[in-house]
C-alpha cells in the first residue's frame, strides 16, 4: 500500500523560509516522478514543482528561484524547500507521485496517482 505523509507547513512573514517533506513507503522516490502542487481557496490545484528518477527537476515559474525540491532516496522522502515567501504562495501544499520515471506535465493533478493529505502553507504580508 503506497502511503504519502505530508508535513512541515505552518505560517510565516513574507520573505520567510519554510521545508517541506513527504515522507513515502510502498513506492520509491527514486524509481517515479514525484512533485508538489497547491491549491488556494477557490482555485485549481497546480503544479509548483517536480522531480523525476534521474534527479531532473521542473519548477513553475512563479516559484523559480525561490523554491528547491530534492528527494533523499536512502530516506525515501520528498522535500521541497520554500524561501523568499510571497503572501501569494499561500495554500495545501500536497506531494503527489506518478507512475513513470519522467514526469508526464507535471503541472497537472491529472497525472499524479498517489498524494499526501496536504499541509497548509499561510504566508502574511
Amino acid at each position: 500500500q503506497v502511503q504519502l505523509v505530508d508535513t512541515g507547513g505552518g505560517s510565516v512573514q513574507a520573505g520567510g523560509s519554510l521545508r517541506l517533506s513527504c515522507a513515502v513507503s510502498g513506492y520509491l522516490v527514486s524509481t517515479y516522478c514525484m512533485g508538489w502542487l497547491r491549491q488556494a481557496p477557490g482555485q485549481e490545484r497546480e503544479g509548483v514543482a517536480a522531480i523525476n528518477s534521474f534527479g531532473n527537476t521542473m519548477y513553475a515559474d512563479s516559484v523559480k528561484g525561490r523554491f528547491t525540491i530534492s528527494k533523499d532516496n536512502a530516506k525515501n522522502t520528498l522535500y521541497l524547500q520554500m524561501n523568499s515567501l510571497k503572501p501569494e504562495d499561500t495554500a495545501m501544499y500536497y506531494c503527489a507521485a506518478q507512475t513513470g520515471q519522467y514526469c508526464a506535465d507535471y503541472m497537472s493533478r491529472w497525472n499524479y496517482k498517489y498524494w499526501g493529505q496536504g499541509t497548509q502553507v499561510t504566508v502574511s504580508s
